[in-house]
């Protein structure tokens, strides 16, 4: 059996223009205070201290480039990884039963905990695979291969 791989990223245009606007208005400032010499605000901050309050938009802006979901289906079970966060397996004997699921709603993106979903790992799209597992706990993985990924845990629980 071929093993299934998805890795996936969060490509909404909105957030990526939202942390580029918000970390531009530094990348500006630093070039006008420092690179121009002309002061940035009314009341601008010293340089180190400019560079410095830097760090956490450019820092957030890295953060979300590195975030990647990567979804793993073969004979070993289910590997779901979302870099940098987390990182879990499920193997074929703890899970009940699967199946894909539409979301009715706006779940979020990155990790979530719901009481409709249980754990969700989402990183764009509103489709995803539901797994509820053997001690009752639910998982659902977002996926923009939502019948490939079906048909390969499907093919591997029927082999188990």
């Amino acid at each position: 059996m071929k093993p299934f791989h998805e890795t996936q990223r969060m490509t909404q245009w909105w957030l990526w223009l939202m942390l580029s606007g918000v970390a531009g208005i530094w990348v500006w400032g630093i070039v006008q205070q420092i690179g121009l010499g002309e002061p940035f605000g009314d009341k601008p901050m010293s340089d180190a201290g400019l560079l410095l309050s830097a760090l956490l938009p450019l820092g957030l802006l890295g953060f979300f480039r590195l975030l990647t979901l990567r979804t793993t289906v073969d004979e070993r079970g289910i590997r779901i990884s979302y870099r940098p966060l987390w990182r879990t397996q499920l193997r074929w004997d703890e899970i009940q039963d699967v199946r894909l699921e539409t979301y009715s709603r706006f779940i979020g993106y990155g990790i979530r905990f719901t009481g409709t979903y249980g754990t969700v790992y989402n990183a764009k799209g509103n489709q995803g695979l539901l797994i509820r597992k053997k001690n009752g706990s639910r998982l659902m993985i977002g996926t923009q291969q939502p019948d490939a990924l079906l048909l390969a845990v499907r093919t591997y629980l029927d082999a188990r």
